[in-house]
């Protein structure tokens, strides 16, 4: 499909999946912020079309709710990361791309997928945020900003507790701008433990269309 073409999605309240929305398309910026916009994402395997999914239900982490354990607790006291924000948003997706996934032969973040992200960034959409010890990159995640939602991507680490680091930084951020929650899309027992939650699409997609009418912060953060 030519990349000129405008995409049209399917309503996802009007779809009877659980997930998957639709097929085709391009990754164009101007089509990835009306999929975000609609509460649709891009998944999909190397060699394969691109996917479209909106899960029912949706996992959502909201900034109020972000749980810090013990361990978590003694690492922020006791300083041993840096946390930056938007200063390596190739490597860290690059580094999201190859880290091995329990379950996964291929990364769903292709070289595609890769440099649409990056395009997004350059556009002020999507964001990076990087942890940082002795000075260097120990783990990370990204994601893209639209209204007063955040919707994360990927994380990553190198050493542990990075990429938690990372996200409890984004939290606090999050939180000083009033955000109304952080997508993470799909539930697992990892993203539980820190607070995370899952609600049904349509109180997910109700909560979107309200964070949408707030102004979108973009550029470097």
């Amino acid at each position: 499909m030519s990349n000129n073409v405008e995409i049209v999605f399917p309503d996802p309240e009007l779809s009877r999946s659980k997930g998957l929305i639709a097929a085709g398309g391009n990754l164009e910026v101007s089509t990835l912020i009306q999929a975000y916009s609609m509460g649709i994402f891009p998944w999909f395997s190397k060699g394969s079309p691109i996917l479209w999914w909106s899960p029912d239900p949706r996992m959502v982490l909201f900034t109020s709710k972000f749980k810090k354990s013990k361990s978590l607790q003694q690492t922020i006291r006791s300083g041993r990361f840096e946390v930056r924000f938007d200063t390596e948003f190739e490597r860290v997706i690059g580094n999201c791309a190859r880290i091995p996934r329990r379950g996964q032969n291929d990364s769903w973040i292709t070289r595609d997928m890769i440099r649409a992200y990056v395009r997004l960034h350059q556009e002020g959409y999507a964001h990076s945020v990087e942890a940082y010890s002795e000075d260097k990159l120990a783990g990370g995640l990204y994601g893209v900003s639209l209204g007063r939602t955040f919707f994360g991507e990927s994380m990553f680490f190198f050493k542990r507790d990075a990429s938690k680091i990372a996200l409890h930084d984004l939290v606090k951020k999050l939180s000083e701008w009033e955000f109304d929650m952080i997508d993470v899309q799909q539930s697992t027992s990892h993203l539980k433990s820190l607070g995370a939650e899952e609600i049904s699409r349509k109180e997910f997609l109700r909560l979107l269309k309200e964070s949408l009418k707030k102004e979108t912060i973009r550029g470097r953060w």
